[in-house]
């Protein structure tokens, strides 16, 4: 008979999180990865379903887009990137980016910096734990949402606004661990302003970040995919661009620790984005993977890329077009494995409608396109996320439904 724990072993593997009770009244589970990585079998909490547990999948075909044609603008490479990406995007939302401009030493010592802070004690993290409804701070496990399948990871997130206070992140994290952490404060901006901004011409020196920022010679990386996928859908390098210019991000940290049962559960459960735009960097420990043409397909690490994928704001903004494909992360018994996932985001309350070209006749002719998403902001949609459903394949569907969409599609406006 196996003999597995129902929950973590008594302290320092769980202890009460005020006063031990989780939102919905239940005894909190807290992952703690120095007790857990050497445990010989782990909690059933996070043994997942039959159907969902890992297996080795064939690799998928994901373009490696090389930016330096378009950022230099070169018109030949602008028009193969974009072909490249409209393929990719159509048909799963993944693809990799090469040559964009983002310092790779800056990028190993991001992955560095968030290693120190997951390498804390566990009472230190807990300090800067998420609180509810927000998307800043320490996650273990997502225990404090979740009860059963649970991620064997550890997060932290912060937010930013592209107008905003930008030592907001510096301010949180010495808020909540201590002033003898704000040079991890600095770097986590660092961090953050690596994606916002294409670090050509910055300085490395985690202090200087808003000089760097306040000289805006660089292009900035997200908003420069933007263009590249307005390009690709012919709605113009402009559209999508101004659409998110105002907007905001989320970066979230990840780490995978090692578990000596992988193939039971899972480091991140397949789920779809219901941000815009992912920018993913991993390191070189192998565990992406993606569901496409029915199966699950690895993603592998290539040394100096990041991968692009498409979110469910981003699919609803093309009507469907483009692609925002469920994806998991696998865990080893060895290696522990850790990520930076950089979402874009629009502005809160900006309303999420695809544009007139995408909803007009495929030969050109009168005809419209119904509309498969009604009218929608980013602050609703997050809201449904994580107050009321667990992402996955059908999150904008369910999302729609909720939001009382009873009419059929093509009653909807079409432009």
């Amino acid at each position: 008979m196996d003999s597995r724990p129902t929950s973590l072993p008594p302290s320092p593997a769980t202890f009460d999180l005020d006063e031990g009770k989780s939102h919905s009244g239940n005894i909190v589970v807290v992952f703690d990865p120095s007790v857990l990585q050497k445990q010989p079998k782990i909690p059933e909490a996070f043994i997942w379903p039959r159907c969902e547990r890992p297996h080795r999948p064939e690799e998928l075909e994901v373009p490696v887009v090389d930016l330096k044609g378009f950022l230099e603008g070169d018109a030949a490479s602008t028009s193969r990137t974009a072909a490249a990406i409209r393929g990719a995007c159509a048909s799963h939302g993944f693809f990799q980016v090469m040559n964009h401009k983002v310092d790779a030493a800056a990028l190993h010592d991001a992955l560095r910096v968030a290693e120190e802070f997951f390498e804390l004690p566990l009472s230190t993290k807990l300090r800067a734990r998420r609180r509810p409804g927000s998307t800043w701070g320490y996650v273990g496990a997502h225990a404090d949402r979740f009860a059963s399948m649970l991620p064997w990871k550890e997060t932290l997130s912060f937010a930013y606004d592209y107008s905003g206070n930008r030592d907001g992140v510096v301010d949180y994290i010495t808020s909540k661990l201590g002033e003898e952490f704000r040079p991890m404060g600095y770097h986590a901006r660092y961090l953050t302003a690596l994606l916002i901004v294409s670090t050509e011409s910055c300085m490395t020196t985690c202090d200087r970040v808003e000089t760097c920022m306040q000289e805006g010679a660089p292009k900035e990386l997200s908003l420069s995919i933007m263009e590249l996928l307005g390009i690709s859908l012919g709605v113009g390098r402009d559209y999508y661009r101004e659409f998110f210019e105002d907007g905001s991000s989320i970066m979230r940290c990840n780490n995978y620790p090692p578990c000596q049962e992988p193939e039971l559960t899972l480091g991140t459960g397949p789920h779809s984005d219901p941000t815009a735009l992912t920018i993913l960097l991993q390191d070189q420990v192998a565990g992406l993977q993606v569901f496409a043409e029915g199966n699950w397909r690895s993603v592998s690490p290539i040394a100096g890329a990041l991968v692009i994928n498409i979110g469910d704001i981003f699919m609803a903004l093309t009507n469907g077009r483009y692609k925002s494909c469920l994806h998991r992360a696998l865990v080893n018994r060895d290696r522990k494995r850790r990520s930076l996932a950089f979402f874009v985001c629009p502005q809160a309350d900006k309303v999420v409608r695809p544009a007139k070209e995408l909803l007009v006749g495929h030969d050109g002719g009168g005809g419209g396109v119904p509309r498969n998403y009604p009218d929608f902001t980013w602050a609703e949609l997050l809201e449904f996320t994580q107050s009321y459903y667990r992402t996955d394949a059908s999150t904008l569907q369910n999302f729609t439904h909720r939001m009382g969409m009873n009419k059929d599609a093509s009653q909807m406006e079409v432009f």
